[in-house]
Formats: C-alpha cells, structure tokens, sequence
C-alpha cells in the first residue's frame, strides 16, 4: 500500500498511524508536513511550505480560507514532485481544516481521500456561544460560517472521514455526519498509568515537590478563557486560603492556542494575577513539558483539574484518566461522553469557582473513597480508549479503504 499523511504538524494524530505502517515492508509511506522537527522510521517526510500567508486587506471572514488555499498550493507543489517521481498513493488521509486535502482528488484523482474531521464550527450550541459574558454578534456569526469553507469542501471531495469523538462528529452538518465515523486515535495505557508513590521532582525547571503532600494539577495547551484558565486562577484563589499547605502546577504556555487574546495586549495570565494574587511560592508554571516530565506531573497529582469550553476535547484529560488521576472535570458536552459525576471524575459548574474549589477540597479530603473513582477513571480508559484495541481497528479501516 502507498499512503500519503498530509498535516501541517509533524506527527500530530497520525503518529501511531505512519509508524506501524512504516515498519510494513510491503508499503511506502510518505508524510507531508511544514513542520521540519522529527522523523518516523520507515517513513519519508517531505517538507513543504506556503508561498505567503492571507494578505491583510483579504476580507476578515475570508482570510482563513485564503490560508487554507495557500496551505493547499503548497501541499499540491510537493505532491507533484512525488508524482513526477513515479509516487502514486493509494490513499492520502490529511487533517481537514487547514487546507492541506483540498486539492488532491485533483492531482491523485484514483487515490481514496481519507479526512480527519476534528470540528465544524457553529455559532450557536458549542464553544462560540457558551459564555454569556461573551456574546457572539452578527459579525461573529458571519466570520464563523465562513471558516467552514475549507471543511465544507474536504467533507464534499473525500471518500471517508474519521472524527475522535461522538461529540466532535455530531458538531458537523447532520447530513455529511454518515460519511464520518467516530474513533478515537487512543491512548498510551502502557505509557501513561498509575505510579501511586510517585513524587514530582524536575531538576531542568528547578521544581522540588518531593515534599509535598497535596498537588493540584491542570494541563493545557495555553492559558486562555477555552480552557477555563481565568477560573482556575480564581479557584486557586480560594484554594490556598483553606489549603496552606496546597502546591498547583500549571503545564502550558502563557499563550491562547484557541479563542480570542485581549484586546490591550496583555496575556490572560497577567490579567488573571493582577485580579487574584496568588502566593506564587505555591503555584509552579512549567510550561509545555516534554513527555517524560509531563507523566510525572500526571502521576504526582492529587486532584486534577480539567474544565472546558463546549470544543475539542483535550487528549490531555484522557491521559490524566488513564494516569489514575482524579479529576475535577467541567460539566460539559465534551467532557460528559467520558466522565459521570462521582463514578470516574467529579463533575463542577465551568463558571462557578467555588464550586470548583469545593469539589477539590472533597477530593482531597476522602482519599479512600476517592480510589474508587480514580480505580474507573483508569477502566474507562482501558475500556473504551485503548490504544492497543483502538490503532489495530483504526489501521483496518485505513486498509479497507483502499
């Protein structure tokens, strides 16, 4: 089999994918990426690169599908290269969004179109309109119908889709839904599970908390209002007035990786300092972490805090469930196909940070009841998101497609 993995990061979901497949001598597997960083065994990257980005007089609404073509034109050069080198895949599977998919049922109109659908956006009823504190207006909405341009065209030209989550998949218009399965890509149970006596301790960050007997944890890509940052601040808030002798480790970079940034420049970080001061002897920002240390957080956590938007749900939560973690989890769409209340997580109002803070004081306070849930946390997982059971089902489907 010849398959060709097109997303703009390099390995990103197709990691699991590209590897057993290029240990296949039988198959050729060729990745295109714009991301130089890594290499696969068995697996030819090639590099491409957009000629420019949107213009800044495009109109705002059209601006993202003006990135996506020029993401396509990119993919489309490096793709014509590989066919004037005699490459003809069978399948291309790429990540539907960005543009990369767009144009290959032009230039491999044989080949079986394979799309990962991870979200459709909708002005109403998901992220765009959760908080009431930050209505959405006509302008919104316009802007919002339009970044699906791009989707719209992958879920027309391709042959199959895949979306990780029921929940993801039912974001999309009811009648493409049935040309979209749902699989997740799974997760590392052999990598991230429990280590009960395990202490936190990273020498590179200078971060010590071999001592410490409570360890609230959050994990996010950056700190921004899709992922609850500004009410974890608040929860700390109150936290460390009832738990002296509480330490929280925030993993993340002070960016926004989704949704709006302020409009005076500053990050929700420094506005969400200067509302609630913290004793920052307690709270540890590590940054993104690589692999190894980010288990240790993980594995070190006494409760771990997980809230977001009504949006992608984070691989993040479901590593912390498969580590044994017990969460606070947001009680929303996302969340709520994995977590039930008092059974595998402690479910808590997005908004209400004393709520939050609540339900972490009640887990820390019952820890032999709470093994319990943190025992089902890690069977959910086995369970339903196994990455042994999950990439042998996902590598068939591939197969079957051609």
């Amino acid at each position: 089999m010849k398959i060709l993995f097109l997303h703009p990061n390099f390995p990103a979901q197709f990691r699991h994918l590209a590897t057993v497949l290029g240990q296949e001598s039988q198959n050729t597997v060729v990745y295109a990426t714009n991301r130089p960083e890594g290499q696969i065994k068995g697996v030819q990257k090639v590099v491409y690169e957009k000629s420019r980005t949107a213009r800044a007089e495009t109109h705002h609404y059209v601006r993202p599908l003006e990135n996506a073509v020029l993401e396509a034109q990119g993919v489309y050069r490096v793709a014509q290269k590989l066919k004037d080198q005699g490459f003809y895949p069978d399948i291309v599977y790429g990540h539907s969004g960005w543009g990369p998919t767009l144009f290959m049922k032009d230039i491999f109109p044989k080949a079986t179109l394979l799309c990962y659908f991870e979200w459709y956006y909708n002005a109403y009823g998901s992220d765009a309109s959760f908080d009431p504190s930050d209505p959405i207006n006509a302008d919104d909405e316009a802007r919002i119908r339009i970044k699906n341009a791009p989707i719209l065209l992958d879920l027309a030209s391709c042959d199959r889709g895949l979306s990780p989550t029921a929940w993801q998949r039912s974001q999309f218009p009811q009648e493409f839904q049935g040309k979209i399965k749902v699989h997740h890509d799974g997760i590392d149970t052999d990598y991230f599970k429990p280590a009960p006596a395990a202490k936190l301790f990273i020498p590179r960050i200078n971060l010590d908390l071999t001592e410490a007997q409570e360890i609230i944890t959050y994990v996010a890509r950056g700190m921004e209002p899709y992922r609850g940052f500004p009410q974890l601040i608040e929860t700390i808030s109150i936290l460390q007035k009832k738990r002296p002798q509480a330490h929280f480790v925030i993993v993340g970079k002070n960016r926004v990786a989704y949704g709006k940034n302020l409009p005076d420049g500053k990050t929700y970080k420094e506005e969400m300092l200067a509302k609630f001061p913290l004793d920052l002897n307690r709270v540890h920002f590590t940054d993104l972490l690589p692999y190894d240390e980010y288990l240790q957080v993980l594995q070190a956590s006494s409760v771990h805090i997980y809230l977001t938007r009504p949006f992608v749900l984070s691989w993040s939560m479901l590593e912390a469930l498969s580590t044994g973690c017990l969460i606070v989890a947001s009680d929303t769409a996302p969340v709520t196909e994995v977590i039930e209340d008092n059974v595998n997580g402690l479910l808590v109002n997005f908004f209400d940070p004393q709520q939050i803070c609540d339900r972490v004081i009640e887990a820390l306070d019952n820890p032999e009841s709470m093994a319990t849930i943190r025992h089902q946390a890690r069977e959910t997982i086995l369970q339903y998101y196994d990455l042994a059971q999950l990439l042998p089902q996902h590598l068939q489907w591939v197969r079957d497609s051609v």
